[in-house]
């Protein structure tokens, strides 16, 4: 059931800036243009859209809390939402690998997350949508690929390439694989010829990728690439229809994807802390050049509204720029043209957060609430 409800009083932000001590109502799921129902007072609060996180895999200590502990994904799957709204997400992208790697990221884990999701997204309040990433290397699970994403309802899927090539062709074992092996289950040497087959069939991948990204183009999956280091890894994810730049890992290739209208995704946690902790490019230097879409929670959902209020306390943009990316940013680039803005007809996707604090006393996704506690709930209820 969705509320019908005018919040008055509250600092509202709409696609021109903010608007203090406003009014907004909420009607049938969505941002009202007239009054509607009974009146909340949210003065001492910000009204803002609710954020769309674009990728976030920090769900996993959800469904696995332990090594081994995986039989309950959908209670998983509610624990990990229940998370997401009290960090005023109302739109997430579940991040899921399927990998070589194995263990929380190999295929058949892969499997249960998915199936959990389509178990049970429909009964909760956040909107939920699954990504899948895909190593590219895995050869064996190109074929096949295509026929599981549609039978996951799976709309992303963005492709990672993480072996160690340049070990690999020193012929020299990478550093704590007898550690990875052992989660994914393997012996060690098992492992090791694995990632050498792997590598040594590196010339028949970019033949293969073209076929997979054709079959998934024409399910209308929205594809991207993850870790772009310079402007001809974009150029070829480009051609195959993979259009969306996840973290590019330098300032060229941010740069080339921007050229060439490519939407470039950073990670919100490289903004809190002040650089990458790879060593990669600073998200805050490409986002003061202007070459930044959207900011994801990447490992961290509280990361999102942080990075957004860090942005506007350091002067380098105002509110209305800085939550721009992770809200109607981040909604552009998924397609989903009805959230993000809180505007007459947009979904009521709204987060509260305390003027004083900052953090988040209140969460509704497509007018319902999702997250809720203290004193705003009196509010709410009075």
């Amino acid at each position: 059931m969705t509320l019908e409800l005018t919040l008055l009083g509250g600092d509202v932000l709409r696609p021109g800036g903010l608007e203090h001590g406003g009014e907004i109502a909420i009607a049938g799921g969505l941002v009202s243009e007239t009054a509607a129902g009974r009146v909340a007072d949210l003065t001492g609060y910000l009204v803002l859209p609710g954020i769309v996180d674009l990728h976030g895999d920090g769900f996993e200590r959800h469904l696995a809390p332990r090594r081994g502990a995986m039989k309950q994904m959908a209670e998983g799957v509610v624990a990990a939402e229940a998370e997401l709204a009290a960090n005023g997400i109302t739109t997430a992208v579940m991040a899921q690998f399927y990998s070589w790697e194995g263990g929380l990221r190999g295929p058949e884990f892969a499997g249960q997350v998915f199936e959990g999701i389509k178990d049970v997204r429909g009964s909760l309040v956040t909107d939920l949508l699954p990504q899948l990433r895909f190593e590219i290397h895995m050869l064996e699970d190109h074929a096949g690929l295509a026929a599981k994403v549609a039978d996951w309802q799976v709309p992303y899927v963005v492709f990672n390439d993480h072996l160690p090539h340049d070990r690999l062709a020193q012929g020299r074992k990478p550093p704590r694989l007898t550690g990875q092996a052992l989660k994914a289950g393997r012996n060690p040497e098992v492992h090791w010829q694995m990632l050498k087959d792997m590598h040594a069939r590196r010339d028949e991948v970019p033949g293969r990728l073209d076929a997979l990204c054709r079959e998934l183009a024409a399910l209308d999956v929205r594809l991207g690439s993850h870790d772009d280091q310079t402007s001809e890894d974009r150029a070829v994810w480009r051609g195959r229809g993979a259009r969306i730049a996840e973290f590019p890992e330098t300032l060229e290739a941010a740069e080339a994807a921007r050229a060439a209208g490519d939407p470039v995704i950073l990670g919100s946690p490289n903004v809190v802390r002040g650089g990458s902790h790879k060593g990669n490019a600073s998200a805050v230097e490409l986002i003061a050049m202007g070459l930044c879409d959207a900011l994801a929670s990447d490992y961290h959902y509280p990361s999102p509204r942080r990075a957004a209020l860090m942005l506007e306390r350091s002067g380098l943009m105002d509110l209305a720029s800085a939550w721009r990316l992770v809200s109607d940013g981040p909604a552009q680039v998924l397609g989903l043209t009805d959230r993000g803005r809180l505007e007459t007809g947009k979904r009521a996707d709204i987060v509260v957060l305390n003027k004083e604090t900052q953090r988040v006393a209140a969460t509704l996704s497509g007018g319902r609430v999702s997250y809720m506690s203290g004193d705003v709930a009196t509010r709410f209820l009075a």
